[in-house]
């Protein structure tokens, strides 16, 4: 006899850098996550494609514009209840705006290797950015 089926709940996420190498951040403000940091991302709503919601994602979370460069690869976390949320985390380059936190960040700010290190990071982001090549330098040093 088949359990119950998973509800799949389409998400995405923007992995971005600046000039210097530091990966954009924000600190969730609301569950799952709550009051940790990870890349700005969220439900992709219905009728959009992963794209437009990476970018109004990133604009609502963070106030800056940004276009999809390329897919970096997919994650599954569990969501409430039965359900999982599927991730599909993209490379982004930002093309305007001014960094400030919004709608579900209370924070937002760009991190080297050495400030991630210090932060209280979601489940599976590091080894995720890991796998993906993707995590910021360290500093230059001086």
């Amino acid at each position: 006899m088949a359990g119950p089926i998973e509800q799949r709940i389409r998400c995405v996420g923007a992995v971005v850098f600046d000039d210097a190498d530091r990966l954009l951040l924000v600190r969730r403000a609301h569950e799952p996550g709550r009051g940790r940091w990870s890349i700005p991302g969220g439900r992709v709503e219905v009728g959009e494609t992963d794209a437009h919601a990476v970018v109004r994602e990133v604009a609502e979370e963070t106030g800056l514009a940004v276009e999809v460069t390329r897919m970096l690869g997919n994650v599954q976390r569990r969501a409430p209840g039965a359900a999982v949320f599927d991730i599909y985390d993209y490379r982004c380059r930002v093309t305007g705006g001014t960094l400030r936190p919004g709608d579900d960040a209370d924070d937002a700010r760009w991190c080297d290797a050495q400030a991630l290190a210090t932060l209280p990071i979601v489940t599976g982001l590091i080894e995720a950015l890991t796998h993906w090549h993707c995590l910021p330098r360290h500093p230059a040093p001086g």
